[in-house]
């Protein structure tokens, strides 16, 4: 079933200390944006792919796909101040699609079987996101002290993709724009009107490059996946 991915590239990486886009960062000797892209570029479900950027890194990373052939991308929309902004910005750009997926372009280690379940729960049900069961222990604190144990078996990790029929999540987007409201992920802006969102379990080696101790853990996936 084909679909079309999005994938905000227009951030600061503060967190990683890198001085620079922390998607440009090597990570066995390439770029984590393009571990990411080349999911997506072998998926042959995968009929496009949009990159929100920001204007003075498009140059760049226009080379960087002409250098490793990445083929499926479709357009380089300025990014926005917010997550949600450059989402928003590739969605107004894109044509009619059944399925539009989003997904964060620090995690290069999804998994096709996941990305297909994404799909097929959002062609079935409207909206479908990737996570995982919550492994430990976890308390809800208030000014510093603990006044809850949360029951962990109700509880789930989110990440990326994040998978919508195109209708639905263009109307959340297009809401939240009219009314200036900003959401913590997509899915959020989705439950705002009242639908469901289903879960689709995915993997724990699925992790966010988000510091520098993550460039290890992607170290150690690459190495573990090619033994």
């Amino acid at each position: 079933m084909h679909y079309e991915v999005v994938l905000p590239a227009a951030g600061s990486g503060k967190r990683m200390g890198a001085g620079k886009n922390k998607l440009f960062l090597l990570l066995a000797n390439k770029p984590i944006l393009i571990h990411t892209l080349e999911v997506f570029q072998r998926d042959g479900n995968c009929t496009g792919i949009w990159l929100a950027v920001k204007p003075e890194e498009r140059d760049y990373i226009q080379q960087l796909l002409e250098e490793y052939r990445i083929t499926k991308v479709k357009g380089l929309p300025s990014g926005g101040n917010e997550r949600q902004h450059s989402v928003h910005s590739c969605i107004k750009e894109m044509n009619q699609v059944d399925i539009v997926l989003v997904h964060d372009a620090a995690r290069p280690f999804i998994t096709t079987p996941v990305i297909e379940k994404l799909v097929l729960t959002a062609k079935e049900e409207g909206a479908a996101i990737a996570g995982v069961r919550a492994k430990d222990t976890m308390k809800k604190v208030a000014d510093g002290i603990i006044v809850e144990t949360v029951d962990r078996d109700n509880l789930w990790s989110i990440q990326t993709p994040q998978a919508f029929q195109f209708d639905l999540i263009k109307e959340a987007e297009d809401i939240a724009e009219k009314v200036g409201f900003l959401g913590t992920d997509e899915a959020m802006l989705v439950e705002r009107l009242g639908h469901q969102v289903h879960i689709v379990e995915s993997t724990y080696e699925n992790v966010k490059i988000t510091t520098k101790e993550d460039i290890l853990f992607g170290e150690a996936i690459i190495q573990h996946r090619t033994i």
